[in-house]
Formats: structure tokens, sequence, C-alpha cells
């Protein structure tokens, strides 16, 4: 979700939902370490519960990252074994790393001990030609020997070579099964799966075999399926009200993120899939898409967006 759930992200997506984890967008440790930190991992309080993701393979390097989210704010730390992109294996982490369980292990003792929080690690179920079960079931052995008791499970091998990030997303089949196996087989750990879920229907049926759902692209790509997960997964008597009701309760973010500095497009480009489905959806996102990127393009444009779209009327229809 690199480029994608960054905390102009996060804060509207906390708006649709107060109880679901959110996660960062991947940082790698040398840009932590050396780049600009406030931009990378700042984020706004009212994010929480919200756990920073971690990308990297030195084990010093990320203890020091560790550290450094977790003076931040960040309730949990994780640790990404998943990503497969030709960029993420150039720097030796990301999916490669399911191949090396031992060093996983040792980066994620070093974690444990640099911090209080928890941490956490994010995985596929294998990479390229390896037995699945085998690779899964025995990396998941070694790296919580290590202390690690919490895995997030993508339920797809990662084709490290010749599958593009984007293909790795789609082409390698899903095994849920193998998930469910693996915690039978460890129920003393918390499973949590990940891959090809879009709905909350999906994410009730999932429960009844693991611990917790992530769910990545289908959120931010149709963010209003987050509207209903308070009351469905959380029994929370709450409701978050229309879409353009979200959309106005963001407006303050967004004005005061403006008056920061922060282009508007970097903020709405997130909201572009709210109105999917509805009359005027297409409308929203072009005006929001061709005018948010003006200089000095202010609230009035996402005002002026909101009037394209016929939120009562699809509603009124469906009754």
């Amino acid at each position: 979700m690199m480029e994608w759930t960054d905390r102009h992200c996060r804060f509207f997506h906390r708006i649709l939902t107060r109880n679901a984890r959110l996660y960062t967008e991947m940082v790698t440790t040398p840009a932590l370490i050396h780049g600009p930190r406030a931009r990378l991992i700042g984020f706004d309080p009212a994010e929480h519960p919200v756990a920073l993701q971690l990308g990297g393979s030195e084990s010093k390097a990320l203890a020091e990252c560790s550290r450094l989210g977790e003076a931040e704010g960040y309730d949990e730390i994780n640790l990404n074994i998943g990503c497969p992109s030709i960029r993420v294996q150039r720097g030796a982490f990301g999916a490669c790393l399911m191949r090396e369980p031992s060093l996983v292990g040792d980066c994620v003792a070093a974690m444990r001990a640099a911090v209080k929080i928890p941490v956490t690690v994010k995985c596929r179920i294998g990479v390229d030609d390896c037995d699945p079960e085998q690779s899964l079931f025995g990396f998941v052995e070694t790296v919580s020997r290590a202390g690690c008791d919490t895995f997030v499970v993508h339920a797809r091998k990662a084709w490290l070579k010749g599958l593009s990030a984007k293909e790795n997303r789609e082409v390698p089949p899903l095994d849920y099964e193998l998930v469910y196996a693996l915690k039978r087989a460890r129920p003393d750990l918390k499973i949590v799966i990940n891959g090809g879920i879009t709905t909350l229907d999906a994410t009730q049926s999932h429960l009844a075999q693991v611990d917790g759902v992530m769910m990545g692209r289908a959120a931010y790509q149709t963010p209003w399926v987050l509207a209903e997960v308070d009351r469905r997964l959380f029994a929370a008597n709450r409701s978050v009200g229309s879409r353009v009701e979200v959309v106005e309760s963001f407006l303050p973010y967004i004005a005061r993120e403006l008056a920061n500095g922060t282009p508007l497009n970097v903020m709405t480009m997130h909201i572009l899939g709210l109105f999917n489905g509805l009359p005027g959806a297409r409308a929203f996102r072009r005006h929001l898409s061709e005018n948010a990127i003006k200089r000095g393009a202010g609230v009035e444009v996402v005002r002026a967006a909101l009037a394209l779209v016929h939120e009562d009327s699809a509603e009124r229809a469906a009754a």
C-alpha cells in the first residue's frame, strides 16, 4: 500500500471506522533513519489504533526504527515480509525474506528488545516454487520462537521472478485453507488473514476460522465498505451518517492541512472511490481529479464535487 495509506488517507478512514486498526504504508529503514522523519511517520492522534509498517532486513536498523515508531506514539510495529516488488527485492527485504526465517527471527528479536509495544510480522504463504505448507509453517515456527505472536498472512505465494508486483496480488491463487490450517496448528498465535477480501460478509466468514482480517486495496478503492465495520465487527452502536456527511467531516482536516501547505490533491486522492456506484460518482471523481491539482485549490473544490453526486436519490431508488 505504498503511496496509498499515508496519514491523510488514514485520517479519512478513521472517520469511517473508529475501531479497525490502521497501518501505515511500508517505510524502509534507510528512509526513516536518513530521511524526513516527520513526513514519513508523523500522524494525527485521531488515527489510533495505528501500526507502523517497516521494511528492512538489518536488525540494528529495524530496532532503531522501531524505537522511533514507539517514540512517535504508534501502537504496533509491523515488519513487512510480503512485498514482492523488484525495488524491494533489490533492497534484500520484503517477500524474499520468506527464504530466511532465521534472519527474520533475529530482526524480530532485536525489534522486540528495543520497544515495549507489540512487534508483528506480515508475510506470504511462500515464494516461487517452494512448498507453501512447509514454507509457511516453518517460517512461523522459527519467527515465533523469536517472540512474535501475531502473523498477518497474505494467502498467496509471491513469485519473485516472472510476475510484477501487481500480478503478484492477482495471479497466484489464494489458499485460505492453508491459513486456517496454520491457526489450527498454532492456536497460541494470533493469525490474521489477508488477500482478496473485499466485503464484510467475507470478513465475518474468515473470522470464524482466524483471529483477524486485513483488508487492503478494497478498503482504499471502495472506502464505504468501512462504514459498517464498527457495527458489524465490533458491536459498536455507531453510525457514520451519509457519504456526503463523511466528506464534510473530512473538510476541517483538509482546511487545516491546506493552511500548513499540503496540496489539495494529496488529500482528495483518497476519497475518489467513496461514491462508487452512485449517480454522479464519475463526475465527482473527474471534478476532483481536474481541479484539486490547480494552484490555490481549496475546500470549495471539494464542495463543488459533492454537489455533483446524488446519494439521496440512489438511496430512495434502493428502497
